[in-house]
């Protein structure tokens, strides 16, 4: 199954164009970081939308939104000027959720807004949070999983005996082999 999540901020104003047969997309750039070291520079990958995803993108996501974004990532093959062919990464939005401007793509400190995006729905703003610096301090806000009750006992019984098996049982996937008799053909070659 190919599914990717990527946290990542807006660098290019999503444009929005139709189909032939008037079905919208929309492609921007997004970047995040590249790697664990704060000096590389971030990786930039191209997002395109579809459908009524594709117009909700265009009108509620800018320029420097930070975003959760979920979907397809495919390698598209161009033609280079220069005559070579140049693999680029492309991925096709099915989900797309803001995480406000208080989130830091260097680690996961902020907590995002609570539900995914599929269908075109006014955005509304998030809670302003101070971000936190370690990621292993983390609270859910959720309250903790209580395990369900169930009408069926699980106590093991207590006076547990292995039932022995008859003696003529035999553990075997094999038919059972008739015991062989001398063969009247019986020359040595």
């Amino acid at each position: 199954m190919n599914s990717c999540v990527l946290m990542a901020e807006i660098i290019n104003e999503p444009q929005l164009r139709y189909t032939a047969d008037n079905l919208g997309v929309t492609e921007m750039l997004v970047q995040f970081p590249n790697s664990q070291k704060p000096e590389d520079p971030p990786a930039t990958l191209k997002v395109v939308g579809w459908g009524n995803l594709a117009t909700e993108i265009q009108q509620n996501y800018h320029q420097g939104d930070r975003v959760i974004l979920v979907g397809r990532l495919s390698m598209n093959t161009v033609d280079r000027q220069e005559g070579f062919k140049e693999k680029r990464a492309e991925l096709t939005v099915q989900q797309i959720q803001s995480v406000g401007s208080s989130f830091n793509t260097t680690s996961f400190s902020s907590t995002p807004t609570p539900s995914f995006t599929e269908t075109s729905s006014p955005r509304q703003a998030p809670p302003s949070r101070q971000p936190e610096t370690n990621f292993s301090t983390y609270e859910s806000q959720r309250p903790a999983p209580t395990p369900a009750p169930s009408p069926v006992g699980v106590t093991p019984p207590t006076n547990y005996e292995p039932t022995p098996q008859p003696a003529n049982y035999e553990r075997t996937t094999y038919p059972a082999v008739k015991p062989e008799e001398p063969d009247p053909d019986d020359i040595p070659f």
